[in-house]
């Protein structure tokens, strides 16, 4: 395993705990413990994929890896960065948008990651 890899993990779970402590915080004074579930949930997904793909990453080329271990690191920091921002600014009327966005952008960045992985696995002659 290398230190890249090892940061990767760390980072997966210090953003995944940051994250989903940061959206509960946000949503103190909501009424609706079912939403706060579920976003909380939603928040923590990407991270949770991060790990499913790390899991069968074992035939990708040593770039894709490193490639995902790298994007999961900018989620990390990005994530906290624009949750804890959104913390700190005045009420604002947009909501619960950049905890909804940020997840989105986050799959599209490891499902993007994944497919390259997968193909090399391919080219390389192996199942993933």
């Amino acid at each position: 395993m290398t230190s890249l890899h090892t940061a990767a993990r760390a980072g997966a779970v210090i953003g995944a705990v940051g994250s989903v402590a940061l959206t509960l915080y946000a949503g103190r004074n909501n009424d609706l413990p079912f939403l706060m579930v579920l976003m909380g949930g939603w928040v923590f997904a990407p991270f949770f994929g991060f790990a499913l793909a790390s899991r069968f990453s074992g035939r990708w080329s040593p770039v894709t890896r490193a490639a995902l271990d790298v994007v999961i690191l900018i989620i990390t920091v990005a994530a906290l960065a624009i949750y804890t921002r959104d913390l700190v600014t005045a009420p604002h009327t947009k909501g619960a948008f950049v905890y909804v966005a940020v997840p989105t952008v986050s799959w599209l960045l490891l499902l993007a990651v994944a497919a390259a992985g997968f193909l090399s696995a391919r080219r390389a002659g192996g199942p993933s």
